[in-house]
């Protein structure tokens, strides 16, 4: 008689639990009965929300970020037997709990320590801080690899490719192609982009999002971002990415192999679709997932970006070209420089131009060349002159306006 056999629940921390990205992540367990054990849950601020998680989720730590949210936290799971713990360095030890999988959803550079002390543990990391990538990819991959561990990209353009390109074809592509919603300016002109409102800038045609994630894509600096974390993912040189733009978000991204075959990969503009693909790869996670109905969108269409009102392209390949400490230096003044127009200190198209003059100060005072140190200290050094340098330029901007 053969025995049933029975797979224990996989052990699972979540960072970044009360955002878009985290909260799909549960829902997505709950919607596909996933067998799971969450040991953590980690939040910034939205304390409320966490508590709710961890009463439901029962996770054997609830971590918030901000240390003045602990009392609260304490009083919200009073009597549950959960712990409450705060501080980036409690987020960090909640990482760093012996998981197998690791979402790590935390918005910005707040998420770098917490998801290289997950990769030193050997987990899988299911990737959608885009941070980490861009500031320490080099070294994250590394760590992981040599922890035993792997890294998976959440975003659905690197899940795209992540699933389309074959490892044993790997020196056989020709381009990564990263697929564009265009934001909500496409068709705007520069002239009525200029005038642009922070309201306007975060209501995103196709997907919902975090303010700052949905400025990036009014901007387009998310695909700047993006070319260079595909760049670290896959081992592909800046010549070889390109980025097309795609109003619909069905085709979420593209490979092309130097025989003329090019490999998309499509799928309703979801995010518990490649958040599926990473917990469950190479297999798949059977969810209520919602099928992709091709004639109904009838058409997909594509064209090129234009450059000249999202010059955000253009900037993310110099800091690519100048590598080292350069990406980390451009994440950091975007940071600075999309807060400043949410805060209505700037124009909407200052972000771009504050995060160029950033890069060329940096650059000619030497500061982008890598320490040879720990990843997270040299990524920390940059990203903190960086800021630095940006919040002057953003103040000189709002003065000549």
């Amino acid at each position: 008689m053969g025995m049933a056999v029975v797979t224990a629940p996989r052990k699972v921390v979540v960072l970044g639990s009360t955002g878009s990205i985290g909260v799909s992540t549960l829902d997505l367990f709950a919607q596909s009965g996933a067998a799971v054990e969450i040991l953590a849950l980690t939040a910034g601020r939205n304390v409320e929300r966490l508590a709710q998680q961890a009463l439901l989720w029962r996770p054997q730590v609830a971590v918030i970020e901000d240390e003045r949210l602990l009392p609260q936290l304490r009083g919200l799971l009073d009597g549950s037997g959960i712990r409450a713990a705060a501080g980036a360095a409690a987020v960090a030890e909640a990482a760093a709990m012996g998981a197998d999988w690791v979402m790590s959803a935390i918005v910005g550079a707040a998420g770098l320590a917490p998801t290289l002390a997950a990769a030193r543990t050997g987990a899988v990391i299911a990737l959608a801080n885009k941070e980490s990538l861009v500031c320490a990819g080099p070294a994250l991959l590394r760590i992981a690899q040599e922890a035993g561990g792997s890294v998976i990209p959440v975003d659905s353009e690197h899940s795209a490719i992540f699933q389309v390109l074959q490892p044993a074809c790997a020196h056989r592509v020709a381009r990564l192609i990263l697929t564009a919603s265009g934001g909500p300016f496409r068709t705007w002109t520069k002239a009525a982009m200029a005038g642009a409102t922070p309201e306007q800038a975060v209501a995103h045609p196709n997907w919902s999002m975090g303010a700052k994630i949905s400025v990036d894509s009014a901007t387009m600096m998310n695909k700047g971002l993006e070319m260079i974390e595909a760049s670290y993912l896959f081992g592909t040189p800046e010549r070889q990415i390109d980025v097309v733009v795609h109003p619909q978000s069905v085709i979420h991204s593209l490979v092309e192999y130097s025989d003329g075959s090019t490999l998309a990969q499509l799928g309703p503009p979801d995010m518990r679709s490649p958040i599926a693909c990473a917990f469950a790869w190479p297999d798949r996670l059977p969810w209520p997932a919602t099928p992709l109905n091709l004639a109904a969108y009838g058409q997909l269409t594509f064209e090129e970006p234009d450059l000249d009102r999202f010059p955000a392209i253009a900037i993310a390949r110099e800091a690519l070209r100048l590598g080292g400490g350069a990406p980390a230096a451009m994440n950091a003044a975007n940071e600075v420089a999309v807060a400043a127009f949410l805060d209505r200190q700037i124009g909407f198209l200052d972000i771009a131009g504050a995060v160029a003059t950033t890069l060329e100060r940096m650059n000619g005072l030497g500061e982008m060349a890598r320490g040879g140190g720990d990843a997270l200290d040299d990524a920390m050094m940059i990203d903190v002159s960086a800021r630095r340098i940006a919040v002057e330029v953003v103040s000189h901007i709002q003065r000549s306006h």
